[in-house]
């Protein structure tokens, strides 16, 4: 992951957000649980933006609220993309393929 910040994914996993299996970070059933629990709040209060960093940054706010937002900031802009990915069906059909 080029122009990834290492010590905010070595966190992320050690905090168990992220897990890293066959090479590539992914989401935890515990971060994909704060992340359900964002987005449902988030439609009850009406957001229909489909940018993913807002349920992103509130699920981390949930978690590390007593970071700085810069902290939080960074740890939105290394979670998206994986976060992203994730979200992509092509890419777990394409996995499953491999022998």
């Amino acid at each position: 992951m080029e122009g990834i910040s290492t010590d905010a994914l070595q966190r992320l996993v050690a905090d168990g957000r992220l897990s890293l299996e066959a090479g590539r970070h992914r989401t935890t059933r515990r971060w994909q649980a704060a992340m359900a629990r964002v987005a449902f709040r988030l439609l009850q209060q009406g957001a229909d933006d489909d940018d993913l960093r807002l349920p992103v940054a509130c699920a981390l706010v949930e978690f590390y609220g007593d970071l700085p937002n810069e902290e939080i900031t960074r740890l939105v802009e290394v979670l998206t993309p994986i976060e992203a990915a994730e979200l992509d069906p092509r890419i777990h059909i394409r996995l499953s393929q491999v022998p």
